[in-house]
């Protein structure tokens, strides 16, 4: 197998002396804080020097031979004794949990102590990938932030802050050639290793990854290996081949590119060898760049979203820009051959609705703008070594045990899903096309408590024979199949959407409300919390920021009536991915347009039509300012048929076209789609 000790060789002998002499001081620190009642701080230091000592000795441990004489039993007791600290009801009283560290410390201090306890979290990564490098860098600022601390009996939060980011700024070139390497390239073997040549009977192969594991991943790799290798082959076959359909449907050149990027659930090892396979057989070499599992704790990880406020700033932002730029031309050569990712996302984790703490770090309004500029231009570097006009990409969900007690029947229905006949579809989904492409807007209005009713404007078509304005999209990027989608005229589109219910990047809204003017949010409200003022906080914290307001990015259809009585049959709407959702009805993405900065490369439909709709009022501002022209940001939210009273496209003359009524198909060449609903 890949040996990260090999591959880090150089830079861990080099920092191996100060690691080895930053241990001996954390034992004595540990050592010195042991009396937690002599000095406040003493318990903060005392566990996480215990915690750095813990993960150093089992790093030391971490041969090949530890997952081969080691009990699974055993390695399981391990991997939760590594992430105890931030789990269940541990999280309340850990010094990473931003509120108990503030309560303890106040409110600077105690944000600073938090973000360094996180830091520090990062050593079980190092360690399982042996890279003693980062762990003495780590160790450096541990110390340095102790000695200050009790040296001191007035800390300056200004000094204390400057210890424990220095690392934050310096060695960035390397940094971030490591991150082009690992995300971008497949030298770095050692995920795809643990595919391809471990015993998959065998689970203990589950620990080398050096992910949290759960239930969850070991009855899903248990599953998986139960599954006939027929299916396994299919799984793999409609989820490689949507990602070559991919390249055919955006005219794209396949033949220029040889290594694809990996994302999968740990316990889909079975699939993805076989993915691996399919991929070699379209001469492109794998490479695992995601790796998802369940998270020790959701919201662990929704306290610390905005840390990087503690040092992020115009000085911040050149150096990374600086850095990204340099390690991309260095490697211009390897990463020109990158095809994209390939994404088999899951579903069905238990809902996460957020704790909102004042004592959570955020970003100012300055550093929100700033950083929206900042990622424009680390998309404009990305762009110029590995542009978007080249690359393609597929994405596909699977449930995951957490889903329920019908786990195997969801997934069994989840795959017919995914593998719907995307001809009868594209056939469909035409008659729709045509009907909206006769519109100047679109009427959607809900029913029965649901408050929408927006109206979207279309683009004019100069040549209807030979343009369209809607996405004819069928199961290759985007799989399952069945949606057709636009970008609106943002003036003119006017109205309010309601959803009673949704999740938006896996967070849970109640009775969200988005008001548009011309385009753009005006007002929005929801009910997660007892207060006006909270509610808008977190509209404004999760779903707009670092914007005052967002447009209107796409509108769409979705067709999949089979996805949408599938979801209602096993009662798992809520839990279900956007990529499903947005076809169980018409969705409405904020923020940019599904061409965001491919505007300018021509889309066909299949009937040889251009999709004009590629720009808005916003995109084209990028012809003079591109931080005017993207918000970073596209969030899908559907409406379910049931809550429909009506979409309905209106001519210029005024006259009316109905495309769903009651929740149903109305219109002609659709009455298939209404097929599921009776059974």
């Amino acid at each position: 197998m890949f040996d990260y000790r090999n591959y880090y060789k150089t830079l861990n002998n080099k920092a191996q002396g100060d690691y080895n002499d930053s241990l001996e001081y954390i034992k004595k620190i540990k050592d010195k804080t042991k009396d937690k009642k002599k000095n406040k701080y003493n318990d903060y230091f005392h566990r996480l020097s215990t915690f750095i000592l813990m993960i150093a000795d089992f790093e030391y441990e971490l041969g090949e031979d530890y997952f081969v004489k080691n009990t699974f039993d055993a390695l399981f007791q391990d991997n939760h004794k590594i992430y105890k600290d931030i789990t269940g009801e541990n999280y309340r009283t850990s010094y990473a949990n931003p509120a108990y560290s503030v309560k303890r410390f106040g409110l600077e201090v105690g944000q600073i102590l938090a973000y360094l306890n996180t830091k520090i979290r990062g050593y079980v990564k190092s360690a399982y990938e042996h890279r003693i490098f980062d762990m003495a860098e780590m160790n450096d600022i541990f110390i340095r932030a102790f000695d200050y601390i009790m040296g001191n009996k007035h800390i300056n939060t200004g000094k204390l802050k400057a210890i424990v980011t220095s690392n934050v700024k310096e060695g960035l070139s390397l940094k971030r050639e490591l991150w082009a390497r690992e995300s971008l390239l497949p030298e770095i073997s050692y995920r795809l290793d643990i595919i391809t040549e471990s015993k998959l009977d065998d689970l203990r192969y589950l620990f080398r990854y050096g992910v949290y594991i759960t239930e969850n991943e070991i009855k899903m790799a248990r599953f998986i290996n139960s599954m006939d290798e027929t299916k396994i082959n299919d799984i793999a076959k409609t989820f490689t081949e949507g990602y070559r359909k991919g390249f055919i449907r955006d005219n794209k050149d396949m033949s220029i590119k040889d290594h694809v990027g990996i994302r999968f659930h740990v316990g889909e090892e079975r699939i993805i060898r076989q993915a691996v396979d399919n991929f070699k057989a379209m001469n492109l070499t794998s490479f695992i760049s995601v790796l998802y599992s369940n998270e020790p704790n959701k919201q662990f990880t929704y306290d610390h979203r905005f840390d990087d406020a503690l040092y992020f700033g115009s000085d911040y932002a050149e150096l990374l820009e600086e850095a990204t730029e340099k390690a991309l031309k260095l490697l211009k050569d390897q990463v020109k051959g990158y095809a994209g990712p390939a994404v088999l996302e899951q579903f069905g984790e238990i809902p996460f609705k957020p704790e909102s703490k004042e004592a959570c770090i955020k970003l100012s309004d300055e550093q929100g703008q700033l950083k929206q500029s900042h990622t424009g231009k680390l998309q404009m570097i990305l762009n110029q070594y590995v542009p978007r006009e080249e690359y393609s990409f597929t994405i596909m969900a699977l449930p995951i045990p957490d889903v329920g007690e019908k786990f195997e029947e969801i997934f069994e229905d989840t795959c017919k899903v995914n593998t719907l006949d995307s001809d009868i579809y594209e056939r469909i989904q035409q008659s729709i096309i045509d009907a909206l492409d006769l519109g100047k807007e679109v009427h959607v209005k809900g029913k029965e408590g649901n408050q929408t009713d927006i109206t979207v404007a279309l683009p004019k078509l100069d040549d209807p024979a030979h343009q369209t304005n809607f996405v004819n999209c069928v199961a290759d990027v985007n799989i399952p199949v069945g949606e057709v989608f636009t970008s609106p005229q943002l003036t003119g589109t006017n109205g309010t959407l309601h959803v009673e219910e949704v999740y938006l990047n896996n967070l849970k809204y109640d009775n969200l409300v988005l008001t548009f003017k011309d385009g753009f949010i005006e007002e929005y409200s929801c009910t997660n919390f007892e207060s006006k003022e909270e509610n808008k906080k977190y509209i404004e914290e999760n779903l707009m920021f670092p914007h005052k307001t967002l447009p209107l990015g796409e509108f769409a259809i979705g067709t999949n009536t089979t996805a949408y009585v599938m979801a209602n049959k096993h009662g798992i709407i809520d839990i279900l991915p956007i990529l499903i959702v947005e076809k169980m009805g018409p969705h409405f993405a904020v923020g940019d347009t599904c061409f965001s900065r491919e505007e300018d490369t021509p889309v066909y439909n299949s009937d040889k039509k251009e999709i004009m709709a590629r720009d808005n009022e916003k995109s084209i501002k990028r012809k003079e300012n591109m931080d005017d022209a993207y918000t970073y940001v596209h969030t899908d939210i559907t409406l379910p048929y049931d809550g429909l009273e009506f979409i309905t496209v209106i001519k210029t003359s005024g006259e009316t076209i109905d495309i769903i009524k009651d929740g149903r198909f109305v219109l002609k060449g659709t009455e298939e789609l209404n097929k599921p609903f009776v059974g």
